[in-house]
């Protein structure tokens, strides 16, 4: 299971273990399991602190099942199915706080989960190729870890499959919570813990309530948010940030060819690395916090309002509040999201194997998810709207020389069809003639391109006719002393590194603000 390069380096990991810990492994008699059982032995290998034993018998209802403990304690974390893959980080994580050794995660949400008092079982569906699953897996496992009153399970679609059939699971990760789906999507532990602790908006509210007027406040989390905030601490000012989600859309991004000096790098991990250099300036950052207002008062300052009550000031904001995938607004795209509408062919494209999907868009996130996708289910409909795709050349070159990827152009997607339980096909007007057709395919996925988050700024500041913030070359708004970066304003392309050079063009415009008032 392992090669000797992640023995070598597992095995390195596995002397930080402070105690004894057991692997109790449910074996039946099918492929998984023995590569399961392979994969427990190999780990006892590398330490003497590790045990393993099997058992016959299921663990939750399911097998093949590996649980992690504690030697003498009972198990609260397990694995159905093989964690490799995205995974693999997962188990590494799970083995480690079996053995006492400590999380790096804030202390503040690590004791906000022991102060938990209620029995939370949590499972978790995944697919291994799903780069936002092991975020949701490895929040409910260090909760598991924390708290023996929560538990924690992730698992592998793709070897249970009858449990997603009945439980109509089409997106991952999806996670439930005692028995109930509480959740799709990327989730942090931040992002759990304020809907299961129920005192949790009040807590945040009160520890905000106090904090001083800031110089600059960063609205949003993202490159461009990251990046201005850290401009901004550079200059020895006192700098916040807040965001709903650090990272925003780039969380969600596979992979990343065009940042100049990287070759290749993924979203997870240029996010993480974004947040490692934030927190080495004097940078007070809020996380978890959404933002519902924005507003000049009469003292000069600026407030910035939270959905918690919270209320902040400063002298100068900088919103950085990104996008989000735009949606085709047709009927039955919300009935069925996340019942075979998806936005995320990686993660959610192993779900649709062998069956008929769609892409709904021709740009390049449009026809790179048709050639994913088109090594894993049986055919692909690529509908775009214009009459020439818009994706590079390469790219549609690639495409076209896929026998299991059909292009129709000037394609208008007018509804998402379904039994009631999840997509059946589309149908979609030619608009070239005006003739209705209808395809019927399990899934699509929708590539349209972007949509600010703006709505809550529309009586603040100005925006175009689409949503995007107005800026000068500054990135000066048209209010004295709010400024904004990247995605939600009317810079002339959506790229990473552009919107990392905004935002720190509006701290430096916000520096200069202040020092002039």
């Amino acid at each position: 299971m392992l090669d000797a390069t992640m023995k070598q380096q597992l095995g390195a990991y596995l002397n930080n273990l402070r105690n004894p810990i057991e692997l109790l492994v449910s074996v039946n008699d099918s492929p998984k399991s023995k590569e399961l059982e392979e994969l427990a032995n190999e780990i006892a290998a590398l330490n003497d602190k590790i045990s393993v034993n099997t058992t016959s018998d299921k663990i939750g209802g399911r097998s093949p099942v590996m649980t992690i403990a504690k030697e003498g304690t009972e198990a609260r974390v397990a694995f159905a199915g093989v964690p490799m893959g995205h995974e693999f980080t997962s188990l590494v994580l799970a083995l480690l706080q079996a053995g006492s050794h400590p999380s790096k995660e804030a202390q503040a949400l690590q004791d906000q989960t022991k102060s938990l008092s209620r029995e939370l079982n949590f499972e978790v569906y995944v697919s291994l190729s799903c780069h936002n699953c092991p975020d949701v897996v490895q929040a409910v496992n260090l909760m598991a870890a924390l708290n023996p009153k929560i538990t924690a399970t992730m698992i592998d679609g793709g070897v249970f499959p009858d449990e997603v059939k009945q439980r109509d699971i089409m997106a991952v990760p999806s996670l439930y919570l005692n028995g109930e789906l509480f959740g799709n999507g990327k989730m942090t532990l931040a992002e759990i813990l304020n809907k299961v602790d129920d005192e949790a908006d009040a807590k945040a509210a009160a520890a905000l309530a106090d904090k001083a007027p800031y110089d600059v406040l960063v609205v949003g989390g993202g490159p461009a948010g990251a990046s201005a905030a850290i401009y901004a601490a550079r200059k020895g000012i006192r700098t916040g940030i807040v965001a709903e989600r650090f990272g925003g859309q780039v969380s969600d991004t596979v992979g990343i060819e065009n940042f100049i000096s990287v070759k290749y790098t993924e979203g997870p991990k240029l996010v993480a690395h974004l947040e490692e250099h934030v927190k080495e300036y004097d940078v007070d950052v809020m996380n978890t916090q959404k933002v519902v207002a924005v507003r000049k008062i009469d003292s000069g300052l600026s407030e910035v309002e939270l959905a918690n009550g919270a209320v902040l000031s400063s002298k100068s904001v900088i919103l950085a509040t990104g996008a989000r995938w735009r949606e085709m607004n047709v009927p039955g795209e919300e009935q069925y999201r996340n019942k075979g509408v998806a936005y995320c062919p990686h993660c959610d494209g192993p779900l649709f194997k062998g069956k008929k999907v769609a892409v709904i868009g021709g740009g390049n996130s449009g026809i790179e998810a048709a050639i994913d996708l088109a090594g894993i289910v049986a055919h692909v409909t690529v509908l775009e709207f214009a009459d020439t795709l818009r994706a590079d050349a390469v790219l549609v070159k690639k495409a076209q020389s896929m026998s299991n990827i059909t292009i129709i152009k000037q394609a208008m997607t007018t509804e998402v069809l379904g039994d009631g339980t999840r997509v059946t096909g589309l149908q979609y007007k030619d608009r070239a003639t005006d003739e209705m057709h209808v395809v019927e395919l399990a899934g699509i996925f929708v590539q349209i391109g972007l949509v600010p988050n703006t709505e809550f700024l529309k009586e603040t500041v100005g925006l175009t006719q689409r949503g995007e913030i107005v800026i000068d070359g500054h990135g000066q708004t048209n209010l004295p002393g709010i400024f904004a970066a990247g995605d939600c304003t009317n810079v002339a392309y959506k790229q990473i590194i552009i919107s990392m050079g905004a935002g720190a063009t509006a701290a430096l415009g916000a520096f200069d603000y202040l020092i002039r008032n």
